[in-house]
């Protein structure tokens, strides 16, 4: 044709997480059925839905209003239900969206082309896939550590926004996935004064706050900022298995204090009015759902169950030396990082299968792919267990994530004893 279509940066869209599902199906259909450690999803796993919140949904889909468009920024009563016990937040400046990818894409998409957002290492995909499609340039980031229970390097964030002038914004993910670390108060401050101290934006993914596994270790960006132009990220998805609920929102805080930052974020209102409208039926339900006197013994029930499975997964994997883990501070992910001097790059693993055998070693023959993305590979044609490998998080760490999420406590314990001597053997 006259010209190529194709973005150059249109790779960088990439959700690994769900791509290796198109492999795990080809791999089912040896004999074996997959069980599925690679994405979130509780009600799959078996969660109960709980009787009081379907009464809630059931109750308002009766209602005629809310098969009609709702307002742009959202339902007015909703917002002022969330903004009710915040005094730093206008409910003006909350705004909805339609899914995760709505909101990440607007909010990168909006950004002058050469604004950058520094995010961690490892972090989310849609995340970096989003920033790096946005910018025409490979990511920006900043290491987690996972000997020092995932807490981000301050010294290289701060050089790094120092040395680079088109850094603008500063991301931070907390609850974050998928280390599954909570950062503490202290830490989260010197994150705001080195924003401060250079003129930076910053946005938190906040979305898995009500999942933390101990409240007094909770603190929210709300409780901490100063007069920083910033963005909290939130989903009422997670605080109750529903996915497809679709519920997003972000806070936008200090708007005022910057006229770049208002006229950004009044771009990302403009963008998202094209579209009409977020979907009405969870954010007419939410105020209900999170009033009900059921919801917080609910969250804590939920919090008690997957904090019982991170315990397991610590002592389970304990005295295996080729791996190290940082038992995870919330639910619904543990990631775990591979001592790389007790593995062989090049190891190969042996399937009984031989068209399985040709399958697997035909697929990873590339030689740029990571170790841990062969291991999740071998794992999943050798025991059927899917997982993510960390580097799909564009993490510099070899290592893999898997979920909180068996509701059957016999089976998750035979999952990670399967996981476990897997490693050994390998």
């Amino acid at each position: 044709m006259r010209k190529n279509i194709l973005h150059h940066w249109s790779k960088e869209l990439s959700y690994e997480i769900r791509k290796i599902v198109e492999i795990a199906k080809i791999v089912e259909n040896f004999w074996q059925k997959i069980i599925w450690e690679n994405i979130w999803d509780p009600v799959a796993k078996w969660e109960k839905i709980p009787e009081w919140m379907k009464k809630i949904v059931q109750k308002s889909c009766e209602n005629d209003v809310i098969y009609w468009y709702c307002p742009t920024k959202w339902l007015e009563e909703t917002r002022k239900f969330l903004a009710k016990n915040n005094p730093k937040l206008n409910p003006e400046n909350i705004i909805f969206f339609n899914w995760l990818w709505d909101a990440i894409s607007k909010i990168y998409k909006n950004l002058a082309f050469d604004a950058r957002i520094i995010w961690p290492n490892p972090a989310y995909s849609t995340h970096s896939s989003a920033e790096a499609a946005h910018a025409w340039s490979k990511h920006i980031t900043y290491k987690l550590d996972p000997k020092n229970k995932w807490n981000p390097d301050l010294k290289e964030l701060e050089n790094k926004v120092k040395f680079n002038p088109n850094i603008v914004w500063i991301l931070v993910v907390n609850p974050d996935n998928p280390t599954g670390a909570v950062f503490k108060k202290d830490v989260l401050e010197k994150i705001i004064k080195i924003a401060k101290k250079y003129e930076l934006y910053v946005i938190f993914d906040e979305i898995y706050e009500k999942l933390i596994f101990d409240d007094k270790n909770k603190t929210l960006l709300s409780e901490i900022i100063l007069d920083v132009p910033w963005i909290s990220m939130k989903w009422m998805s997670k605080d109750l298995p529903w996915p497809w609920s679709r519920c997003w929102w972000i806070e936008v805080y200090n708007k005022e204090k910057d006229k770049n930052f208002s006229d950004y974020i009044d771009s990302v209102l403009n963008s998202k009015m094209l579209e009409v409208c977020s979907t009405t039926l969870p954010q007419k339900v939410l105020p209900k759902l999170y009033l009900s006197p059921e919801f917080e013994k609910y969250r804590k029930i939920r919090i008690e169950k997957y904090k019982q499975r991170a315990d397991l997964a610590e002592k389970i994997f304990s005295d295996c030396e080729k791996i190290e883990i940082v038992k995870p501070k919330w639910a619904f992910y543990l990631s775990i990082t591979f001592n790389m001097e007790k593995f062989s790059w090049n190891e190969k693993i042996s399937l009984e299968n031989k068209e399985l055998q040709n399958f697997i070693d035909e697929t990873i023959k590339n030689s740029d792919w990571r170790f841990d993305k062969k291991f999740c590979y071998y794992m999943l044609a050798k025991t059927w267990i899917c997982s993510v490998p960390l580097s799909w998080f564009n993490s510099h760490f070899e290592g893999f994530r898997i979920t909180l999420l068996e509701e059957n406590l016999e089976k998750y314990e035979k999952i990670l004893n399967t996981i476990k001597n897997f490693i050994k053997k390998f």
